[in-house]
């Protein structure tokens, strides 16, 4: 999640045998990825594993080297988004690690299977941040029926319950963010972690005012005070090929600021991401313990 995981949450993971995922955005210069990428190769545990989230395309200038440093130090998986994966699966596939490809749709999974992906992060219309438009069944079950690799379910999970639904539709796994965001272990602002115990799932919006892609975040007054969509200027932008591709970057880049001020900072300009399984998000916990409440019946 960014701005929120980090290396404390993934070690307590990876203690419970699960898997942690850190984006890369989440440290601002190569030397911090390094850095992070070193004290979780010397803190894992039997059981457990860690990865990093990937941006693939355009929007993420530091993409190249964040790529080289994550093969040069090693992990156990990378988690690619909003781009091809295709050099991220050589390279990473050369150093020995699996790749997982976020996709919305069948069309993007078989894609990302012939380039070679171990498995597909089916993204569906529940999950928190950039999220997909069908539901985690119609998703789900397209995706395991026409793809030979692994489907991981991404959104909608915030309970027990919720997991092994997504596993009886035929995922071999779940991807599970935002009933983490309200953890100790979280380096957010208390107020961000206690928006995602007081808000619920008919608090989530969906807006273009982050990314340029549909994004969802908490309904905060200030949010509904700017509005969800796209300015005039964007839209009309946005249909210019050439300038296309650097009016996204800007949003990209005025978008992670703000998120980031919100999330760091105490600000009346709150842009809290997260997605509707904040419903089950009921008080600040220690990582271990969220995950006790997500396994157990």
């Amino acid at each position: 999640m960014f701005l929120v995981s980090n290396t404390a949450m993934v070690i307590e993971a990876m203690k419970a045998g699960i898997a942690g995922c850190i984006p890369a955005l989440n440290y601002r210069t190569l030397d911090e990825l390094r850095a992070a990428l070193k004290e979780l190769k010397k803190a894992k545990v039997e059981g457990g594993s860690f990865g990093f989230n990937l941006i693939v395309n355009k929007s993420n200038i530091k993409y190249k080297g964040q790529l080289e440093v994550i093969c040069e130090e090693g992990c156990d998986f990378i988690i690619t988004s909003l781009g091809s994966p295709e050099e991220t699966i050589k390279q990473a596939h050369k150093a020995g690690i699996k790749v997982f490809c976020d996709v919305v749709d069948l069309k993007f999974a078989q894609k990302v299977e012939d380039l070679g992906a171990d498995a597909i992060i089916a993204v569906n219309n529940e999950a928190g941040g950039h999220r997909g438009n069908r539901s985690p069944e119609e998703l789900i079950k397209e995706l395991v029926s026409h793809c030979k690799i692994p489907v991981i379910s991404a959104g909608g999970v915030g309970c027990k319950a919720d997991i092994d639904k997504m596993l009886s539709y035929g995922a071999a796994g779940v991807s599970v963010g935002s009933p983490f965001i309200a953890s100790i272990e979280a380096n957010v602002t208390e107020e961000y972690k206690q928006a995602c115990v007081e808000y619920g799932a008919q608090d989530i919006v969906v807006t273009e005012r982050i990314s340029g892609t549909p994004c969802t975040v908490i309904n905060t007054p200030y949010v509904q005070k700017i509005g969800t969509k796209q300015t005039w200027l964007e839209t009309l932008l946005n249909k210019n090929k050439k300038l296309k591709k650097w009016v996204k970057m800007i949003r990209f880049s005025i978008g992670m600021k703000a998120t980031q001020n919100a999330a760091t900072k105490v600000t009346y300009k709150t842009v809290w991401v997260a997605g509707p399984s904040i419903e089950h998000t009921k008080a600040i916990l220690p990582i271990k313990e969220i995950i006790k409440n997500l396994v157990k019946d």
